[in-house]
This record gives C-alpha cells, sequence and structure tokens, in this order.
C-alpha cells in the first residue's frame, strides 16, 4: 500500500494568503529536520525574495506557488515560472521543489505545475531555478555531506530520483568548487599574475562612496561578460537597485574587486561571508533571541568560509589576449589575499556550468575542488 493510500488522498492548493506562503517557506525545514547539514534560511529573507511587493522578478516574471497537502498536513511543495516576455512555444520553469519521498507526491506536484505552464503555452520545462538562474539553480546531485553557502540549495538524495521518474532528463550540469585560501597558490599561477599589465589597468576594491555606480557597473559588466551563456537572463535597473539594498549589509569593501581601463570597470569579482555558518540551529527566525546568537558568530566568532557568487570581464578589446587570462586570475588572488586577512579559511567559487572549461581549468589550477553538482532538468510538455 503506498503512502497516498495510507494516508489519504493528495491535495494541491495554490498558495494565495500569507499564511499559506508561511506553510510554504516552512515546509523544507520539516521535510529536512534529520538532515544534520540542512541550514534553515531566514523567515523574513524568503519572505522577501518570494513577494511580488519586494522582489523585481514579478515584475518581469509570472509566478504560481502550490502546496502539497495530505492527511491534513503539508507533505509538498512547487512553483512554476514564465518569463512575460515569453511568447507560445517558449521554456517555462519549475523550482522550489521540496517534498516528502512519495512518487505520488511529486507526480502530483509536477503535473500542477505542468499543467499551468501548458495553459500558458510552453512547450518545454526546466528547473529548478529559485526563482530564476540567477538565483539558487539546480538540484543538488553529489555533496550532501557539507552543507550548503549562501544562497546555494540543499537537497535530500531521493529529490533527483524522484524527478528523473517523472520523465525529466539532465539538461545540465553546475560545479561549486571548495578552496583553501590558506595555501600559497602554485608557482606558475604566482608568476602569471606578477606579470606586468599596461599602466591604464587599474585593481581597486569597491567603494561605498560611490556604491550604486559600483553596483550599476557590476550589472553592466555581467549583463555583457554572461549575455552567450546557457539560458542567461540579463539584470534589470529594478534587479540592480533591489541587489545593492540586499548586499549591503553583508558587503566588505575590500571583498568586492573591480579592474578599471582608463577608469572605466572592465571587470569584477564579489566575494561574501558565508552566513549560513552563523545561521545553523537558529532554525529560520531572529525572535526572541536569533538577533544575539547570530550578531554573536558574525562579529565575535566569525565564520570562517566566504562564497563568490559573482565574476565577469567585459567582451572587449580591452580584454584580448594576456589580459582576458590575467584579469580573473588576478581578481581572484587579491579576493584570497584580502579574505585571509580577515581571517577566512576557504573560499567557495559557484556555480560553474560545466562546460565551462576555462573557469573550470582555472578553479583547477588554484587548487580548487568540484565538491557538490547541482543539475537542472528539462523535459518537453505533451
Amino acid at each position: 500500500m503506498t503512502a497516498a493510500a495510507a494516508e489519504g488522498p493528495i491535495r494541491i492548493i495554490p498558495v494565495e494568503s500569507r499564511a499559506e506562503m508561511k506553510r510554504f517557506i516552512r515546509l523544507p525545514s520539516r521535510i529536512s529536520a534529520h538532515d544534520p547539514n540542512w541550514i534553515t534560511p531566514l523567515d523574513m529573507e524568503r519572505e522577501e525574495a518570494l513577494s511580488p511587493k519586494k522582489n523585481p522578478l514579478f515584475a518581469h516574471t509570472e509566478v504560481k506557488f502550490w502546496l502539497a497537502v495530505q492527511g491534513g498536513r503539508d507533505v509538498g511543495r512547487i512553483s512554476a515560472q514564465v518569463s512575460k516576455a515569453s511568447g507560445p512555444g517558449g521554456t517555462g520553469h519549475f523550482g522550489m521543489i521540496a517534498a516528502d519521498n512519495d512518487p505520488a507526491i511529486f507526480q502530483a506536484l509536477f503535473a500542477t505545475a505542468e499543467g499551468w505552464l501548458k495553459a500558458k503555452g510552453m512547450r518545454d520545462v526546466l528547473g529548478p531555478f529559485n526563482l530564476s538562474i540567477n538565483e539558487e539553480t539546480g538540484v543538488l546531485v553529489k555533496g550532501y555531506d557539507t552543507p550548503p553557502m549562501l544562497m546555494m540549495g540543499h537537497d535530500l538524495p531521493y529529490v533527483a530520483t524522484q524527478i528523473e521518474a517523472l520523465g525529466y532528463a539532465k539538461a545540465k550540469d553546475m560545479y561549486a568548487y571548495l578552496a583553501d585560501i590558506t595555501q600559497p597558490l602554485p608557482r606558475n599561477i604566482e608568476a602569471l599574475i606578477r606579470r606586468p599589465l599596461p599602466p591604464n589597468f587599474k585593481l581597486r576594491h569597491l567603494s561605498f562612496k560611490q556604491y550604486e555606480k559600483d553596483i550599476e557597473s557590476i550589472t553592466a559588466i555581467f549583463n555583457d561578460a554572461w549575455s552567450e551563456n546557457w539560458r542567461f537572463e540579463p539584470l534589470t535597473a529594478a534587479d540592480t537597485d533591489h541587489l545593492a539594498k540586499a548586499m549591503r549589509p553583508i558587503l566588505s569593501e575590500r571583498m568586492v574587486w573591480f579592474v578599471d581601463v582608463d577608469d572605466i570597470p572592465i571587470a569584477f569579482g564579489v566575494s561574501l561571508p558565508n552566513i549560513n555558518e552563523a545561521l545553523q540551529g537558529l532554525d529560520g527566525k531572529l525572535l526572541p533571541f536569533g538577533w544575539a546568537k547570530l550578531l554573536w558568530r558574525l562579529k565575535v566568532k566569525k565564520v570562517k568560509t566566504v562564497r563568490v557568487p559573482l565574476m565577469g570581464v567585459r567582451k572587449s578589446k580591452h580584454c584580448a589576449g594576456l589580459a582576458r587570462a590575467v584579469i580573473p586570475v588576478m581578481i581572484i588572488d587579491a579576493m584570497r589575499t584580502e579574505a585571509r586577512k580577515l581571517g577566512y579559511e576557504s573560499a567557495e567559487l559557484s556555480w560553474i556550468l560545466e562546460d565551462n572549461l576555462p573557469m573550470r581549468h582555472l578553479n583547477e589550477a588554484l587548487g580548487g575542488v568540484a565538491y557538490k553538482t547541482y543539475r537542472v532538468y528539462g523535459k518537453t510538455l505533451a
């Protein structure tokens, strides 16, 4: 007898009220409660990320959320997304997948999401994207034995198996590389870094005095550098503003670097403290004592890991030849050196597409190990 038969029918309900959204947000914590590597995200952060009033993504993407309910309790959740620019025959997305290990629950959730996408005229579906490729992407398929870094997902091993059983196939893998930054760089990398660049090249920190301008530069470089990447989605001006406000509390000027040519930014790298280290055991809540614990862990105990979520080099004549090879290494070296001074011990560079061989080889040359793999699945909608 299946779990569904034993516990009653599975109902799929749309998330429409604030109370239902709170249930939607809290569900993964219940499902992963016995996973020692699960980190519950802050409720307030998730509420903002999934709010049409606060996340600018909703201005250009139509999103729908559902809960699966069985025997009076929530047993699964899923989202579906369609870009408002997509026409008939396009590709829709699913995301936010979490459910008990029951094929009937997964089938009911995906049937609902796929039905909604087909009604919107979509021909194919890719995912998970939570809620876009510029946010949490993919299902974890390798690296279950360590907790996730800031803004990276974590899934139980059966999730990928259940998705594949529904006819989904691998579309693309992404890797997270982990490096011990207390170790010196290989001699050949050191030699590459020390080679002189033209005098009009300048390596500099982010400046809070021109914060908005520097964030705009990050967005412009990102949109240029990543424009030919798989499933690229550009950041909009509203995305930039939201990004600036969200990142400001945890950004350090010393951990964000630019390369300017003739005072024009042509490359950047961003590293952020892995605050997931400080969130362990808080169960997503800052009250009544979560604030004090979080601040103590960040300011006194301090986290030991950082994540590099964003890097980019413009596709311009300034970045040809030696410059294109040296600039990413210069930025990574600068971030590593500064991170060591601040007491960090390891850094994750993520995520990196499986076919982005130059960046993968660079990470491996710097001592990085691909310790986690995230997979995006695809399917043609019948």
